[in-house]
């Protein structure tokens, strides 16, 4: 465990350092030590950022810790520059990669139970009530919508309301892949137009699973080498699911998407890194 911590902010802050990032010389924290928190937090204490502050400062790890109000404070400004790291990775592995595969997918976030939408105080909009069909159940939050490599390790991410349709991940992911890459997707994903146009445009292939009754057909090991693939996806949403627990707290919307997002960045750096 600690020496996963040391990992995290030796990788933060060799990416901060090439990113030309500075610290102010005033602040007791730098933003290393922040991030590495937050990613501690995610990894090792389902979130609860109390306990990871605690054990941080406890074993001497960064001592100068900063209390909860400020931490967050801080935390808070520096959500940009998480996903700006976050873009950094995905960029490295995307170019280290090998196989030019990679797999598209969404997963759910909830808010809370579907029961207690009247009380929720976060999100209140409508389109964020979903159906989640493999569980046969509503759920009111959010989807995910993950790029990964063949191999399981996150590269993009986007959220999108409950209740969207998984075609709009399309217009929300950059999808900035490179040239001859193929991105396998289940039946939600499918679309002619929008396959043929990124085909076109950015020479990426979309393997969309085909169900038999599409116009677009796939031969027989096709539909068994698709259906292959979209496991390792759901290998990765289930390793994510453990770190996050039942109920994500946040007071505000905008904490509830940076508390998601350090569960996300956390297991991507330690897939990768660790």
């Amino acid at each position: 465990m600690i020496n996963k911590i040391i990992g995290f902010y030796a990788i933060t802050d060799d990416l901060l350092k090439a990113i030309g990032h500075q610290d102010d010389c005033r602040r007791l924290m730098t933003d290393a030590e922040i991030l590495t928190t937050a990613f501690t937090a995610a990894l090792f204490f389902h979130g609860n950022q109390t306990l990871a502050r605690q054990y941080l400062a406890e074993t001497g790890l960064i001592p100068k810790m900063l209390d909860k109000s400020r931490f967050c404070r801080r935390l808070h400004q520096l959500s940009d520059l998480l996903y700006d790291l976050f873009h950094q990775v995905g960029m490295i592995i995307k170019q280290s990669d090998e196989t030019s595969e990679y797999l598209l997918d969404s997963f759910p976030v909830a808010v809370c139970d579907n029961i207690r939408i009247r009380k929720a105080r976060l999100v209140r909009r409508a389109d964020y009530r979903g159906y989640i069909a493999s569980l046969k159940r509503y759920f009111y939050g959010i989807r995910v919508q993950l790029l990964s490599t063949a191999t399981g390790i996150p590269v993009e991410f986007v959220f999108l309301p409950g209740a969207a349709n998984d075609v709009r991940a399309f217009g929300a992911l950059p999808l900035f892949l490179p040239a001859n890459s193929q991105v396998y997707a289940d039946s939600a994903y499918t679309d002619y137009q929008v396959e043929d146009e990124i085909k076109q445009a950015d020479s990426v292939e979309m393997k969309v699973f085909r169900k038999k009754n599409y116009r677009r057909k796939d031969r027989g090991w096709e539909h068994f080498y698709k259906q292959v693939k979209r496991h390792r996806i759901e290998t990765v949403f289930s390793d994510i699911n453990k770190l996050i627990p039942k109920s994500v707290h946040a007071v505000t919307d905008r904490g509830f998407f940076l508390k998601v997002s350090c569960f996300i960045v956390a297991f991507t750096f330690d897939k990768a890194f660790l």
